[in-house]
């Protein structure tokens, strides 16, 4: 089957929330709204058919995940990463942010030191803020082309920590990190008795024919302290329906770690959330991803080559993973609030400032491109001709 990615969809009137905190954000809603990590493509029809099909049986009931919902998670793991898991290690939760809030309380205690990666996604940081916990920002280094590990800062800033929480493959900067790098993490965090919590939402989303290393698969070390999170739903888009899993490998960690989401009723599920990932996780999903990846691809060439021919200022960086992308705008030479301005008043586009994701993202903007190529073209015109009207 072919999918059409170049479908335009009003969502304006849905209660969606890319569109519906425009005015708020940006204070004006004639924006196109490139921000949050949602895609302007439809679900794909085999979602929607498993959601309709569950509504016929006629009640809402309470519904238990069954043994094809865990063996689908089971078999995708090993077809596309090559990694054997077993449904005793895969428990429901909700949501992977509440995942690792979830172990957060399992293994920590207020004012524990927690360590991540920054620039990264910002729940990385405010959830334990929000919980006592001390964060480290161990900073990444901005290398030629991406975001690198500083290892020799790691391993000063990872002493004396409980919990490390590792974006793989990373976000903001679609960073793919690499078995080697994943062992080096494994074994100073296993040295120092760091239980690590691999947030891998975007594993399914990785470009250029790469594929996606697990932490929890590079080594008996990996396997012995990871907590892997994962969800279909930013791949097939789906984030409105919560259907997201963690995988535990190590015996002891995972009575721990899944006593306590047991413990505190968050397993139960939701009626449609095993559906939908057995849909995902299927030929049908696999070959509407190839298509979906495909595309997104093509609009981060779109991107990358337009902005280098029409507007050298602003720098995409290219990632290895995921529909979203870490923009450099600092040869703009403008503060956060004037740059967020820049771009909501000039441009006309709502997207991410790089400070949200902390230290590192000063100078950057985080854009969404899984969207309709006529979207696409129209936010670089936008860009552009901003640019040049300065």
């Amino acid at each position: 089957m072919t999918y059409d990615f170049e479908e335009i969809i009003d969502r304006r009137g849905t209660d969606c929330y890319k569109h519906e905190l425009l005015e708020k954000v940006c204070g004006r809603t004639d924006v196109l709204p490139m921000w949050v990590a949602d895609m302007e493509y439809r679900t794909p029809a085999f979602v929607t058919d498993a959601v309709q099909k569950r509504l016929g049986q006629g009640i809402l009931g309470y519904t238990r995940p069954t043994a094809a919902y865990f063996q689908a998670i089971c078999d995708w793991n090993k077809s596309e990463y090559g990694l054997d898991i077993t449904p005793e290690m895969i428990n429901y939760i909700p949501g992977v942010v509440s995942g690792i809030y979830m172990s957060m309380l399992a293994f920590t205690e207020k004012h524990d030191r927690i360590l991540i990666l920054e620039p990264v996604y910002h729940p990385f940081r405010l959830v334990p803020q929000a919980n006592e916990r001390e964060v480290v920002m161990s900073p990444l280094r901005r290398g030629e082309t991406n975001f690198e590990l500083d290892f020799e800062r790691f391993e000063q800033d990872i002493k004396g920590c409980k919990m490390m929480v590792l974006c793989n493959p990373h976000n903001p900067g679609g960073v793919c990190w690499t078995a080697d790098e994943l062992r080096r993490i494994a074994s100073i965090c296993k040295r120092e008795g760091v239980v690590v919590v691999s947030d891998e939402i975007h594993c399914d989303m990785l470009l250029g024919g790469r594929r996606h290393v697990p932490f929890a698969s590079v080594s008996d070390e990996a396997r012995s302290i990871a907590i892997t999170l994962q969800a279909p739903t930013k791949t097939f888009n789906l984030p409105g329906i919560v259907a997201a899993h963690a995988i535990v490998l190590d015996e002891k960690l995972r009575e721990r770690y899944f006593a306590y989401v047991q413990g505190s009723d968050m397993d139960l599920g939701n009626i449609f959330a095993f559906d939908c990932v057995r849909a995902c996780y299927s030929d049908q999903g696999r070959e509407w991803k190839a298509q979906m990846l495909a595309h997104v691809e093509g609009n981060v060439r779109l991107l990358c080559e337009r902005m280098a021919a029409e507007c050298p200022q602003i720098v995409p960086i290219v990632p290895e993973a995921s529909f979203l992308v870490f923009i450099d705008c600092r040869a703009l030479g403008m503060g956060t609030d004037e740059m967020i301005r820049f771009f909501a008043d000039k441009a006309h586009i709502a997207m991410n400032p790089g400070v949200m994701f902390g230290p590192g993202g000063e100078g950057y903007m985080r854009m969404n491109v899984a969207c309709p190529r006529s979207m696409m073209n129209q936010a670089i015109d936008q860009i552009v001709a901003a640019v040049k009207e300065r």
